[in-house]
């Protein structure tokens, strides 16, 4: 079982990084289209549309990834104070309430939605020979129902913790740099760095 539940976070993971990519696109396109308005005083009447469509679909398809790494902001301040099996019981309740009606809804209508715009050719109307539509619409079921399976693999995680009492393990991802964490992998205490420090000011002092 934990094996599935890691490949289905490693698909989520992987999914998540390759979209990231977009956020790279998308400086460079609007860096380019600001030198382009006013350096050159030609600005380029589909960049609006792509911006909007390279944001959207990063923004969409990191939603399973978030999700994997328990990455989603908690509104209930409380939450962190609660033993692991009152969490698993308030997440799985909220995932059966709201998170799967809501996701389903959202496969359903975003398929429609795309269905319908691939069906007449959608091209934006926001400029002239706006670029089509309906690939960026079809993004919407798409992330909808990555979402959805990694919710399923969520559930699964609070069956667990509510059998066992403590929260399985996650596939790990890069996390911010925890001072105290990287002394310890170094070796290196407080005392260490206050030593280096005087020895710097020391030879600082007695240069002519």
């Amino acid at each position: 079982m934990q094996n599935l539940l890691f490949f289905i976070d490693k698909v989520s993971s992987w999914v998540g990084q390759l979209f990231s990519w977009l956020i790279v696109i998308l400086t460079f396109l609007i860096s380019w289209e600001v030198f382009a308005r006013y350096a050159l005083n030609s600005p380029n009447p589909w960049s609006f549309d792509l911006m909007i469509m390279a944001y959207g679909t990063a923004f969409m398809m990191a939603g399973a990834y978030t999700l994997a790494k328990n990455g989603h902001v908690r509104g209930d301040v409380l939450y962190g104070f609660f033993p692991p099996r009152l969490q698993a019981g308030l997440d799985l309740t909220l995932y059966f309430v709201f998170f799967i009606p809501g996701v389903i809804a959202l496969v359903w209508a975003g398929y429609t939605y795309a269905a319908e715009s691939l069906a007449i050719k959608e091209h934006s109307t926001l400029t002239a020979n706006g670029p089509p539509l309906y690939p960026f619409k079809m993004v919407i079921p798409i992330s909808g129902a990555l979402l959805l399976m990694q919710g399923f693999v969520e559930i699964i995680r609070c069956i667990i913790c509510l059998k066992e009492g403590e929260w399985p393990s996650r596939e790990k991802d890069v996390e911010e740099v925890d001072v105290d964490k990287l002394k310890a992998m170094v070796h290196v205490k407080d005392k260490d760095i206050a030593e280096v420090d005087q020895l710097i000011v020391n030879n600082a002092g007695g240069k002519p």
